[in-house]
């Protein structure tokens, strides 16, 4: 009972008309049935709540098992070797980039002054490693932007930026020092010439790179400095132009996400033309893109939040079946607890499924 409360409780603070369209369309006690199924996740396959991963949105063990030795002993060196390890051009470094910045900027609120002592202790010790420059750099850009009105936001970002300058000296073959400068372009209101300068010197190097892309999303969201117009020509121009296997085509549907009206009031808007193109192009990339590709969780996890508001369950539940266990990553990780969004959806794709007749029996494999 107390899981039913707490989705009723969810659904209705953010404005989600699934269960509704559920009681009118299919009778509200299958879903609710489905809903309070989910509290035992095992029947599905499903990782207990308590046992999802925060830190990264798909599995990376190389990863987990340096930031574990690394946070144990407050030792960077495996860290180091980590990222010494992995290939510039490939996505996995700029997301095992942006782990360990979040890992030590997560140290620092637990404990402020202390937390994440590893991190400076390696600039220090390393200052001509090009890993731990850009691991600094992307920390200080999230520094800031947890609060872009204190006063030392402009001053944080200043100082990320010199040390993306840096990272980049030291690794010109590295895309990753500019792809982190994108959020300070972003922090500091970069002029779109200048914007589209340091844009270049990304494509240059990574020209179909996935997290480089829904870093300059930003930028171009009406949210920041653009409009939302800008923004899906931003993003349908990197899908028409992407190579096979790449994961750009999905690129529109992170453009519809950052767009979505604060409340929405309209059955059908997830059924729309639009967002059922977004979630077709995201489909497709799925399917080509390779198996092991670093930023494909990133897809599925956007995709589990539409298909669910799009009620079509068990292409949901499909997504879920790839990402389940970690749940690092948008939507969830724009909420407070990432766990808890994001076992929401989870609950609420199986309360569709077994709305409409489904179990775990007759779920496709």
């Amino acid at each position: 009972m107390e899981l039913l409360i707490f989705l009723i409780a969810i659904v209705m603070i953010g404005g989600l008309i699934v269960m509704p369209a559920l009681r009118r369309r299919r009778g509200g006690r299958e879903a609710m049935q489905g809903a309070m199924r989910a509290s035992d996740p095992q029947e599905y396959g499903f990782v207990p709540r308590e046992w999802l991963d925060v830190r990264l949105p798909g599995p990376d063990r190389q990863l987990i098992d340096a930031l574990e030795e690394v946070q144990a002993r407050q030792d960077w060196q495996p860290a180091a070797r980590l990222l010494a390890l992995t290939d510039a051009t490939s996505e996995l470094r700029w997301q095992r980039v942006q782990t360990l910045a979040g890992a030590a900027a997560f140290e620092l609120a637990q404990a402020p002054g202390q937390g994440g002592m590893w991190l400076r202790t390696w600039r220090v010790a390393a200052p001509e490693d090009p890993g731990a420059a850009a691991v600094q750099a992307e920390f200080l850009v999230r520094q800031a932007l947890l609060d872009p009105s204190s006063v030392d936001f402009r001053m944080i970002l200043e100082e990320a930026r010199d040390v993306c300058h840096e990272a980049a000296r030291l690794a010109p073959d590295d895309p990753v020092p500019h792809i982190i400068e994108l959020g300070v372009a972003r922090g500091m209101a970069y002029r779109q010439a200048d914007f589209e300068e340091l844009w270049s010197k990304v494509t240059k190097l990574a020209p179909h790179h996935m997290g480089a892309h829904l870093a300059a999303l930003h930028y171009w969201c009406e949210k920041w400095h653009g409009s939302q117009d800008r923004a899906d020509v931003f993003t349908h121009a990197a899908a028409a132009s992407a190579p096979e296997k790449s994961l750009l085509p999905a690129l529109p549907l992170f453009g519809v996400f950052e767009h979505l009206p604060e409340a929405n009031l309209v059955r059908t808007l997830y059924r729309s033309e639009v967002i059922v193109k977004a979630i077709e192009g995201a489909l497709f990339a799925v399917r080509q893109a390779p198996a092991d590709h670093p930023v494909l969780p990133h897809v599925r996890h956007l995709l589990v939040f539409f298909l669910v508001r799009a009620e079509r369950y068990a292409e949901a539940l499909e997504q879920l079946r790839h990402v389940d266990g970690h749940v690092g990553a948008v939507p969830w990780s724009y909420g407070a607890d990432p766990a808890a969004e994001y076992t929401v959806y989870r609950a609420l794709a199986v309360a569709g499924w077994e709305g409409g007749g489904g179990s775990p029996a007759t779920l496709p494999r």
